[in-house]
């Protein structure tokens, strides 16, 4: 579908405005197709068509906000069990053990997850602790989803999962193991369920939580900002994490050149620790 330079910026626009992504020239293909739901539903057929009802007035945000759903069409919200193995492992091999060393005096560890779609990599964590639960017995484990999509938010919260959606990522016997299959689809059990939680959050804003988690994955949600974009997020999430915490990244994303807030962790891939107070406070004055 064809989309005009100036529809194409108030969509780019919005969804900046809104999330912080950067809609670049590259992904502008992406808008007709995104965005067939939103057309099917209010009977639009173009995007200049969409544009022009958006400028119309209207009530407060809302879920049923014709711009919201916009956005939310627009996010992309590709996510699968145990996404990027070789990464993902090193957190049972690797993070979890250290971090276990350094929480002994707590038995507490808290997980934050940050642009988790519809839930599987905080799942995927859950099920990590449930087939180690005499090693985390008397452990108070707390895993927490956040996203800036409503919808994304509201799938995670069900635990509810297509077959097609349990095949990626997922081994049969852990499907068995976890999971209740339903009419409805593949449901998680309770005993996974009950060290997750849900909410909507956007990684720009104020965190959750400051200076409390022990190890946060933000993979895959860097890659749509722009540099600027990108710094105030890193500030985020290093206010948001503790000082000797980990903070996992997506395999094609990076700190170095990008925030002095963080350094990589040696011989972990894609994991990086906090950077010294010193270099911080550079960082956090000059910003």
């Amino acid at each position: 579908m064809e989309v005009s330079q100036a529809s194409y910026q108030i969509i780019a626009d919005l969804l900046a405005a809104r999330t912080g992504q950067h809609l670049t020239e590259s992904r502008r293909w992406r808008i007709g197709t995104a965005l067939a739901g939103v057309f099917r539903h209010h009977g639009i057929s173009n995007v200049d068509q969409l544009v022009c009802l958006l400028d119309l007035p209207r009530r407060r945000t809302t879920d049923n906000d014709l711009a919201t759903e916009v956005v939310e069409a627009l996010l992309n919200n590709e996510t699968y069990f145990f996404r990027d193995k070789p990464t993902f492992d090193q957190v049972p091999e690797d993070v979890l053990p250290e971090l276990a060393k350094r929480r002994a005096h707590t038995r507490r560890i808290s997980i934050w997850c940050a642009g988790c779609s519809t839930g599987q990599e905080v799942h995927s964590l859950a099920m990590l602790f449930e087939d180690q639960k005499e090693r985390w017995a008397g452990w108070t484990i707390d895993i927490l989803g956040t996203d800036v999509s409503h919808r994304a938010i509201r799938s995670a919260r069900t635990g509810l999962y297509s077959q097609f959606e349990v095949q990626r990522g997922l081994g049969v016997a852990q499907m068995l193991r976890h999971f209740e299959e339903t009419p409805g689809g593949w449901q998680i059990l309770d005993h996974v369920r009950q060290i997750t939680r849900f909410q909507q959050h956007n990684v720009l804003t104020e965190p959750p939580a400051r200076g409390r988690f022990d190890l946060i994955l933000c993979r895959n949600v860097l890659l749509y900002f722009d540099h600027d974009t990108r710094a105030a997020a890193f500030q985020r999430l290093a206010s948001a994490l503790a000082p000797d915490g980990y903070l996992m990244l997506g395999a094609g994303e990076t700190v170095v050149g990008q925030t002095r807030s963080f350094v990589p962790s040696a011989k972990r891939l894609s994991i990086y620790e906090m950077q010294s107070e010193p270099a911080r406070a550079s960082e956090f004055s000059a910003g």
